[in-house]
């Protein structure tokens, strides 16, 4: 299962009120929805090969780890164990791999005999072969961008980035949770992710501070998977559409313009900005640019997370 959802971020109603755009516009994190993995599933036990092979094209993993105890529901294992759960999959995503890489070897070193310039390739391979026969995941292994660039078709599982998904009891949202592989789980609890989805906006937000809860779990989890993408929105904002575009931290402004259209960015002329912070509290586009607050950036503006940009562009 895919679905395409909206990544939550209050800034956008409040440019809404601004300019009373004709519709709101949010970025969006696509998730591919695969069942659970179980021993074996590298070697196909359960539906595990054909499940490994709708993941490999994504760009990162998030784990759901059962924590709930419902003894109603059963776990495949008779217990309840995050951390087992957690080394099982980690091992079949490492043996998935093996046998990847295993396979293209031999294919690696005939190109890189016939191309010098493919040798990169095969030499890393060697390299991640070797650490995955350790039990380590190839984002561990500390290679290089230009050696992660060298395999990165042969989409390898443990080369993505991970989030941890803890599916907790309703009393454990607000708990302090172990962490997993380095990092702190999310905590959702998925009985009160599908009541909330049966309320209204306002007895939602009352039934979550009733939980003592900021924002569903599911908002944290769409905004963390955006975090762990390295991902960041920047806004464009007026009567037709307000609107929050999707791109790398880092990114310059040529490269945001060209999430619009590659007109935009093969025309590239300057982009109007203003902080998020200005433009709201400035009332607008207007209010910045008389407060002398709407900047005119060029070619080497690297665009900050918030930013409200209007492009010049000639083709």
């Amino acid at each position: 299962n895919t679905g395409m959802v909206p990544v939550p971020d209050y800034r956008l109603d409040e440019l809404a009120k601004i300019d009373h755009p004709a519709k709101i516009v949010p970025a969006t994190v696509e998730f591919v929805d695969i069942a659970g993995l179980v021993a074996g599933a590298s070697q196909g036990e359960g539906l595990g090969n054909k499940f490994l092979a709708n993941i490999r094209e994504t760009d990162a993993i998030c784990e759901v780890v059962r924590f709930f105890s419902d003894p109603n529901v059963e776990h495949v294992s008779k217990k309840v164990d995050p951390q087992s759960d957690v080394e099982t999959i980690k091992t079949e995503l490492v043996l998935a791999d093996i046998a990847t890489v295993d396979k293209a070897l031999p294919r690696l070193e005939k190109e890189a005999k016939r191309d010098k310039s493919l040798m990169l390739k095969f030499e890393t391979a060697k390299k991640v072969l070797a650490g995955l026969n350790e039990g380590h995941r190839v984002l561990t292994l500390g290679l290089s961008d230009e050696e992660l660039a060298s395999i990165k078709d042969l989409c390898l599982l443990t080369c993505k980035p991970m989030l941890y998904i803890a599916n907790v009891d309703e009393d454990q949202l607000n708990a302090e949770l172990p962490e997993i592989d380095g990092q702190i789980p999310v905590p959702i609890c998925a009985k009160t992710e599908a009541d909330l989805a049966e309320l209204d906006p306002e007895d939602a937000k009352m039934f979550m501070e009733e939980l003592g809860l900021s924002e569903s779990g599911l908002a944290r989890l769409i905004r963390s998977a955006y975090a762990l993408l390295g991902l960041q929105s920047y806004f464009t904002s007026g009567e037709t559409e307000t609107r929050a575009w999707t791109i790398p931290v880092g990114a310059k402004a040529p490269q945001a313009a060209g999430v619009i259209h590659s007109d935009f960015e093969r025309g590239f002329i300057k982009a109007e900005t203003a902080s998020f912070e200005d433009y709201v509290s400035l009332g607008g586009e207007k209010g910045c640019r008389d407060a002398g607050k709407l900047r005119q950036e060029g070619k080497e503006y690297v665009v900050q997370d918030g930013d409200v940009m209007h492009f010049k562009f000639n083709v």
